[in-house]
């Protein structure tokens, strides 16, 4: 901005007379000009240049006004503020390209009213629009206060002449100094523009107070950054004088030089540390590097951090493990009620890991000639468990370190997005470490734990890269005797290491991943099973936990089947020793109140005491009543689930159907078929009228949830009959089935699953595919006593089933 000058009263005046009724108008980018400011435009557009050509010939009056968007090339009427400064010009000066540098001076604000062109220049009706003053005692005080902030940030302001702050002190005149201070400190354009609209003068310099003030802040703040910067960088100067002073003393005194010393130490624990020969001949190199290198140098402690990792892993140690099966049995036993495939499996992957360690040599050159001398390298495969929450997967994995007398480790992979948390960071980058896997090796002291990867289903992947691939490595046994972290950059033998995955869903792990696991798979608890968890585990651990005795509180059987019915559904049992923890802190408070005189019995009653009214009760009645309702069953990485199908006629197009519930893109093709179905069977299910009445409407409760997959084919079926022949469905029956426009009831997957959460909510009879009698076996004793399943090979005979008479089990 160039200096402001005084203009005579009279000249002002005559300028004014000479306001036309039209004026052109000047949108400016980046900038606002204010009224007695005098400042340089470069002018570049066409338009505008026009305007400026045009204006200089005439009046030599121009509105300015500021751009909202200053990326806009060319601004229209819509595009500008409509309160800008009436302006004068100077002097207009041409320069290259068609380009002009025009010198011009605000005299009052102006307010746009109407625009009357947009070509070739933007022109405007505009009545002028002066400040409105008051003299008042809280204007002095505002005044004051901005000139004091200003002559402050002035003093810290390099570009500002020493001249600036005195002025500033002398300038008495507040409208003068508001539009001054706002040109030439460090203002941007939307505050800018607020302080020219507000009308009341006081407004505008309480508002420039506050825009000063954060600025005066700022100025301060990084004032103080330098000061400490410098005083820093003269402190470290100083300490490295002294330093070369004592080293030349040391050398005239014949003194052992401490770094000496230290290398020393350093070279006899990477003898002692027993690594292999690529990383101690790395650590050897990196060593001499650091004997010539000064502690105050920046590398130095990034290789002294690096030597101090390469020490720490544990090249050769390792834990012994416990022989015999029988041992690993009695643990599995003792730390896990039931899941005998799931143990028997887990002892068969333990007895040929065994084996082929022990006879490892007599393997190898029974084989050498198949693999034409080739070592054999790994020791079996990759075991993954697979199942709901809270069935024990993590527990497990503790189980079979112990069982094998190993330590135990675990890294959660649970929406891990960056591929050097696998793999480390590189040592080029400050601050780098090692992968989480490296890590978890020396937390364990030994290089063959037992390493669980906990929710490796949950992995991410973004722009860091894919840690699922990173992972390739670490899981292939033919791949991991040779695992290089970026940040060691040495091979590790990962080869002894006893990886166990655990996962919710095979679905989300890549099959690249999938191929080097084998899946053990957990489907859950029954009722029975739970019960006995709860007696034997669940319990003693929670009594425990909350500093109870036995002898002052017990769950009977009646007490923990209530909590197991009535306040969890699930096919684990971590909600379930949630709801006996709450139970055990009730009687806690009363045991350190003193009102426990003898043992609590956490019977049915006390159990509804303690845990409030049940938050799960037996629907499928309550839904079923009513024609048009039927119960099926579904499958989901937690376990299985209860799922209602809701159906309704209603006037309208005939033939058309609604779908609600968030369904997937098969769900929505089965109730397509199921309609279908119905329609081309109309005369035979006796519905042939009620199709014709209008459209029909499908919804699943539970709006929110996404839901897909082929297996409620049989239940969308039964929905629409039921309602078109006004029967209701009965209420302990529920189903699960894929359809097809035959009729035919195809298989479906996660029968085990579905099947137990029915039993969970009551059901007593279940109609599943003839195909599925295979899968029937997998269903425990307990459950196949409480329901009754029927195999049913075509819809006939599921209406048949649900649509007649009460079922009884």
């Amino acid at each position: 901005m160039l200096p402001w000058f005084n203009m005579q009263d009279q000249d002002f005046e005559e300028i004014l007379d000479r306001l036309p009724e039209e004026l052109p108008i000047l949108p400016l980018r980046n900038t606002v000009a204010f009224p007695f400011i005098v400042m340089p435009l470069a002018v570049g557009i066409q338009r505008s240049v026009e305007l400026i050509e045009e204006v200089e010939r005439g009046n030599r009056l121009v509105g300015l006004v500021a751009m909202e968007d200053p990326s806009v090339e060319v601004p229209g009427p819509g595009e500008v503020y409509q309160v800008g400064t009436l302006a004068i010009i100077h002097r207009v000066m041409k320069g290259d390209h068609g380009t002009l540098t025009v010198f011009i001076q605000g005299l009052e604000r102006i307010r746009i009213q109407e625009w009357t062109q947009e070509k070739p220049y933007l022109m405007a009706r505009t009545e002028l629009a002066p400040d409105i003053t008051e003299e008042s005692l809280v204007e002095e005080a505002l005044r004051r206060n901005v000139s004091d902030i200003a002559v402050q940030l002035a003093y810290l302001i390099p570009q500002f002449p020493d001249e600036a702050a005195s002025f500033i002190e002398q300038l008495e005149d507040s409208r003068l100094l508001v539009y001054l201070l706002a040109s030439n400190l460090r203002v941007g354009v939307e505050d800018a523009q607020k302080i020219l609209e507000l009308d009341h003068l006081t407004d505008k310099l309480q508002f420039l107070g506050e825009v000063l003030a954060h600025e005066l802040e700022v100025r301060q703040i990084g004032q103080q950054i330098q000061e400490r910067a410098k005083e820093e960088i003269d402190q470290s100067q100083r300490e490295y004088y002294l330093r070369q002073q004592m080293e030349a003393i040391r050398e005239e005194l014949g003194e052992d030089d401490e770094g000496l010393r230290e290398a020393e130490e350093y070279r006899e624990q990477i003898e002692k540390a027993g690594m292999t020969e690529e990383a101690k001949e790395e650590a050897l190199r990196e060593l001499k590097r650091l004997e010539k290198m000064p502690p105050q140098a920046a590398e130095y402690w990034v290789i002294k951090t690096y030597l101090d990792w390469l020490i720490s892993m544990p090249w050769q140690k390792a834990t012994e493990d416990q022989p015999g099966i029988e041992h690993a049995h009695v643990v599995l036993d003792e730390d896990h009620y039931d899941l005998d495939d799931v143990k028997e499996r887990i002892l068969e992957f333990l007895a040929v890991r065994q084996l082929r360690l022990e006879r490892e040599e007599e393997l190898e050159e029974d084989q050498s000639t198949l693999l034409q001398g080739r070592p054999i390298e790994g020791h079996g495969a990759i075991l993954a468990f697979i199942g709901p929450p809270g069935v024990g997967k993590t527990s497990l994995g503790q189980s079979v370190a112990r069982a094998l007398g190993r330590k135990f480790t675990r890294m959660s992979l649970g929406g891990m997005r960056d591929e050097a948390e696998i793999r480390g960071h590189r040592r080029t980058y400050i601050g780098a470490m090692p992968g989480r896997i490296v890590q978890a090796i020396k937390r364990a002291e030994v290089k063959n734990p037992v390493f669980m990867l906990d929710e490796v289903d949950k992995i991410g992947s973004g722009w860091r890269g894919d840690p699922s691939s990173a992972l390739l490595e670490v899981l292939d046994p033919q791949q991991n005797h040779a695992f290089r972290d970026h940040y060691l950059d040495v091979d590790f033998d990962l080869s002894e290491v006893l990886f166990i995955c655990t996962a919710n869903t095979t679905t989300t792990i890549p099959a690249p991943l999938l191929d080097r696991m084998e899946t053990i798979r957990l489907d859950g608890y029954t009722e029975y099973e739970k019960l006995h968890i709860a007696q034997k585990y669940l319990v003693p651990r929670q009594l425990k936990v909350n500093g109870l005795r036995p002898a002052e509180i017990e769950f009977p059987e009646e007490g923990l089947r209530k909590i197991i019915r009535d306040y969890t559904r699930e096919a684990g049992v971590r909600q379930l020793e949630r709801q006996i923890g709450k139970s055990c802190r009730k009687v806690a408070m009363q045991v350190a109140a003193g009102d426990v005189e003898d043992v609590v019995l956490v019977n049915a009653e006390q159990a509804h005491e303690f845990l409030g009214k049940p938050r799960y009760r037996f629907e499928a009645a309550l839904r079923t009543e009513r024609p048009g309702v039927a119960t099926g069953l579904a499958w989901t990485p937690t376990g299985g689930e209860v799922l209602f199908v809701e159906s309704a006629i209603m006037p309208g197009k005939e033939n058309q159907l609604i779908l609600t519930g968030k369904l997937g893109e098969v769900m929505r093709e089965s109730a397509r078929i199921a309609l279908s179905y119905v329609e081309s069977h109309a005369e035979e299910l006796g519905v042939d009228g009620e199709l014709s009445k209008g459209k029909i409407h499908l919804h699943v409760p539970s709006g929110a949830v996404p839901k897909d997959g082929p297996s409620a084919g049989i239940t969308l079926v039964t929905a629409l009959v039921s309602l078109l022949t006004k029967r209701p469905v009965n209420s302990d029956i529920a189903m699960t089935g894929e359809v097809t426009l035959q009729g035919q009831v195809l298989p479906i997957g996660g029968l085990k699953l579905k099947v137990m959460a029915a039993h969970r909510s009551g059901i007593k009879k279940i109609l599943l595919p003839k195909l599925n009698e295979v899968d029937s076996d997998d269903i425990p004793a307990e459950i196949r006593k409480d329901i009754a399943l029927v195999l049913v090979e075509d819809v006939n005979e599921v209406l048949a089933e649900a649509l007649g008479a009460s079922s009884t089990a």
